[in-house]
């Protein structure tokens, strides 16, 4: 069987816990990613999530365990590895061209300025942003604006791995959505590997192809994976009413509500990827169990 393009293995994270001992974040973590995959990760605060990213990046090294990707142990930063922060992290003395051209310069250093530049415009016109606007500072920008610039500068560096760690937890409703659609369309394009970080299941089930679930901390683990079993392009509006919709959102509030809690603590069964979940009511023989999807849009509605 082939390793996947990216490969977590075994990995357990640790930290002093203040008294002497050890507190164990989670452990045993062990799942693929496949070349092209949209990955989302579901979990409650606590549980590792964002550590797990840090170490996917290279901006932490776990206490145990492996990751590789595309054949290779990821060590350190790399170019081949973008980052978009809820926090935007841009330059705040370089004008928005200037912060996606900033990082294009450095993963194609042979390019002429033109090139450059050129590149970096398409990106930034992919997310919306064209005219005098990418002339301006961050601070002359709003919060979705200036999201989308991280958005641009990320895909525009054309990493093999993009990791998104929860980019629209600090936007308005409005804003967070049009900024999904933007980023379903950019990765529609690109196909790039995708992990994300969110509190959100309904983004989660907009955006990925699979969603991990985490059990609670400490000792929190990968315990499920879900795949969305909706057909793309997928809309806001028209994924509500998918068969599956309302099923797999079921499935993982109740995870999330009571299971991650049921299953958390600490195991001493050998590591393991997570378990699969397919749910779907549209194969043949399934039972679409129209009666508990009209419950649930009655308690979402």
């Amino acid at each position: 069987m082939s390793r996947p393009f990216l490969s977590i293995e075994n990995l357990t994270q640790t930290f002093p816990d203040g008294k002497g001992g050890q507190l164990t974040v989670f452990e045993k973590a062990s799942f693929g990613i496949e070349k092209g995959e949209f990955v989302c990760i579901l979990g409650h605060s606590g549980c590792g999530k964002s550590t797990i990213m840090n170490i996917l990046a290279g901006l932490a090294e776990p206490s145990s365990g492996v990751v590789k990707m595309d054949g290779y142990e990821v060590s350190g930063p790399s170019l081949d590895r973008g980052v978009v922060f809820q926090n935007y992290s841009l330059l705040p003395w370089l004008s928005t061209l200037k912060n996606v051209t900033f990082g294009v310069r450095a993963r194609y250093p042979d390019w002429p300025k033109a090139k450059v530049e050129e590149h970096a415009r398409a990106y930034l016109a992919m997310v919306g942003l064209e005219g005098d606007t990418i002339h301006r500072k961050p601070s002359q920008l709003s919060g979705g604006m200036r999201q989308r610039v991280s958005i641009a500068r990320a895909f525009a560096n054309h990493p093999k791995l993009l990791l998104l760690d929860e980019p629209f937890g600090a936007l308005d409703a409005l804003t967070r959505g049009t900024i999904q659609d933007e980023l379903l369309k950019i990765w529609g394009g690109t196909r790039q590997t995708v992990f994300m970080i969110t509190h959100d299941i309904d983004e989660a089930i907009l955006l990925a192809d699979r969603i991990l679930l985490m059990t609670n901390g400490p000792y929190a683990r990968v315990a499920e994976s879900v795949e969305i079993t909706i057909p793309r392009p997928r809309s806001r509006t028209g994924i509500v009413e998918h068969p599956n919709y309302y099923a797999i959102r079921n499935h993982l509030v109740q995870f999330l509500g009571h299971r991650s809690k049921e299953l958390a603590g600490r195991s001493d069964a050998p590591a393991a990827p997570p378990e699969r979940v397919v749910i779907d009511r549209t194969a043949p023989g399934a039972d679409p169990d129209p009666e508990a999807a009209r419950r649930l849009r009655a308690v979402n509605d």
